[in-house]
């Protein structure tokens, strides 16, 4: 590869934030997991290669139309004006490639999977679109991102098994909450720029104070729902553990940012999540192999 062809393929994967795949990444392999669990019989290579490039593909794709919809929207704002396609770092067409790329990536290897798999991957890629879309007429667009990625361990499981079981459903909708909750603490930069270009939210529509309300009710949910998933087959003490320490991690993110003071939102948005889907995995993962 040319200097110039790694210049613009890193360009692309910062303008999608790619490192951030690790927020919803863990809790595919999760569902791929419980999968694994329920029937008794060990994912092949093939299907946890192809779950794995599924995951890319979604991510990809979906954040590459999420940042060529709010492309307007983003140069308007001061937060995101230095974003790569309202800055010209990255041209429209290239982010385009990008998009219809990762989703042929998807496509391909929901058909690798199983019928299933491959008849249920345009409605993930419908919700992945309607997303971006959302902030234009709801302020509910939180859930429609928890429901995205709680795709992720459900399509995991769909991948191995062909079927939808309890125990994927609870670890999606606890996926939902972590996700609409987290993401509210996001929505709060913007809180005065949203109520001012008519945008919606969580935080522009019920304000800032029950904004972290919100929050923390739908990570207790999370927490709550996890704590299910303990009489799910092949779970016990291990993974009990890494759900308490997922709910002190949790906590911890919560005191990292106030309603007066949301200097640490980075750390609490960025740094936080990534540790929770990994702990949370890798308890789950522990606890399957003892």
């Amino acid at each position: 590869m040319t200097n110039n062809a790694w210049t613009k393929l890193t360009t692309l994967l910062e303008m999608i934030k790619f490192s951030h795949t690790v927020f919803a990444f863990p809790f595919a392999l999760m569902g791929m997991l419980l999968a694994s669990l329920a029937s008794g019989i060990a994912p092949t290579f093939a299907q946890v290669f192809w779950i794995c490039l599924a995951m890319v593909g979604a991510r990809t794709g979906a954040m590459g139309l999420n940042r060529i919809i709010d492309a307007r929207i983003d140069a308007d704002n001061p937060r995101t004006a230095e974003r790569h396609l309202p800055a010209g770092k990255v041209a429209m067409g290239e982010a385009w490639l990008l998009v219809l790329g990762a989703f042929a990536l998807l496509l391909l290897a929901a058909w690798m999977l199983n019928p299933l798999c491959l008849q249920l991957a345009p409605v993930a890629i419908f919700f992945l679109a309607l997303y971006s879309y959302c902030k234009r007429f709801t302020s509910m667009a939180h859930i429609i991102l928890g429901i995205c990625l709680a795709a992720a361990p459900i399509g995991a499981w769909i991948a191995l098994r062909g079927d939808i079981g309890w125990p994927v459903v609870v670890l999606g909708l606890a996926v939902l909450f972590w996700v609409a909750g987290f993401d509210i603490f996001y929505a709060l930069q913007d809180y005065e720029f949203d109520r001012d270009k008519g945008l919606f939210s969580i935080p522009s529509r019920f304000g800032v104070e029950r904004s972290f309300l919100i929050a923390r009710l739908f990570h207790v949910a999370m927490v709550s729902l996890l704590l299910v998933l303990v009489f799910s087959e092949g779970l016990g003490l291990i993974y009990l553990i890494g759900v308490v320490v997922v709910a002190g991690l949790l906590i911890y993110e919560h005191l990292l940012v106030r309603p007066d003071d949301l200097s640490r939102l980075d750390a609490a948005f960025f740094n936080m999540n990534g540790y929770i889907s990994v702990t949370i995995f890798l308890f789950t993962l522990v606890d399957a192999l003892l």
